[in-house]
């Protein structure tokens, strides 16, 4: 019976996080809301129960970017549910127009925070509970932003991620979100091969472009403003990832897949395999291939270490 299903979506109260809620709660899955604004996240949780007439649709607090609040999370979700069946992390921090370095409580880059080390923090204090279930999959919430990383001259700025240059160095928060999905989808090849003893398949969905919100699009800058409101009238709505996620976490299809980025099209990604002249423009504009920094084995051992350093202080 699907109502014995457990899944957890953070950030589930917009966007695709709340396509995704609707459509395992529709589905008959217990679903676990996991969202740090309980007055509006409340109000999307009864919509879906009544939408639905799925009772079974619970909202827990959760701030992915503070350690103690992952903590909390955990046990409390151990605490009133057997096992996990299914991990989403959906949420996910990018303020458009923001110019400031903002840290975390425990003064991480908040886009790392958020986007990387929260997640991985969150994934291994449920691996007990993940071990459970009889299919226990993960899946991240990637970006096609990584293709910046085509550029050779793009990397991470693992010297920078606790506010070393805070002040001195330029920032982007959309560089900064780019590096921290990179780290994500590194890890999340080498959380596959962590966990692959224990039955938990973790792949990566590849998010292409879906409408945004007004909320949104008011942050952005008055160009990307009006780019923004003309990509909207093509892109499609978030219901269509939703199912893509829906598709991941519970068809036959990747039963056995793990350590894996799948695209919007629910293909298999690969790395590339060259990075200049032609190739380098199928790569870019295309949709099969990721860049070789994702899998050069001194950049996931980096991330990996570091991930472990700061989640075990």
């Amino acid at each position: 019976m699907m109502k014995d299903k457990i899944v957890i979506i953070t950030g589930a109260n917009s966007g695709i996080g709340k396509a995704a809620a609707l459509k395992f709660a529709t589905e008959g899955y217990r679903v676990i809301m996991a969202c740090r604004n309980l007055k509006i996240s409340t109000a999307v949780q009864h919509d879906i129960m009544e939408t639905t007439k799925n009772t079974n649709v619970d909202l827990m607090e959760l701030d992915v970017s503070s350690f103690d609040s992952i903590r909390t999370f955990c046990a409390a979700f151990k605490a009133k549910y057997p096992r996990l069946d299914i991990l989403i992390h959906n949420a996910a921090y990018l303020n458009h127009g923001e110019k400031e370095y903002k840290l975390s409580p425990e003064h991480i880059e908040l886009s790392f925070a958020t986007n990387t080390f929260g997640p991985f923090f969150m994934t291994r204090l449920l691996a007990d509970h993940l071990a459970k279930s009889p299919d226990p999959r993960v899946l991240h919430a990637c970006t096609t932003n990584i293709k910046n990383f085509f550029d050779p001259k793009r990397k991470i700025e693992f010297d920078n991620l606790r506010g070393e240059y805070k002040g001195k160095r330029a920032y982007s928060t959309y560089k900064m979100y780019g590096d921290s999905k990179m780290a994500l989808l590194m890890l999340t090849f080498k959380l596959a091969e962590e966990y692959k003893h224990l039955g938990i398949k973790v792949n990566a969905i590849q998010i292409n472009r879906v409408k945004l919100s007004k909320e949104t699009i008011e942050k952005m800058h008055s160009f990307w403003k009006v780019f923004a409101h003309f990509q909207n009238l093509t892109n499609p709505l978030p219901a269509g990832m939703a199912d893509n996620y829906f598709h991941i976490c519970t068809s036959d299809t990747f039963k056995d897949t793990t350590g894996q980025l799948i695209n919007h099209k629910k293909e298999i990604v690969k790395p590339s395999i060259s990075e200049k002249g032609f190739v380098q423009l199928k790569n870019i504009f295309g949709s099969t291939t990721y860049p070789k920094y994702a899998i050069n084995p001194q950049n996931v051992e980096q991330i990996w270490k570091l991930s472990i350093t700061l989640t075990e202080n």
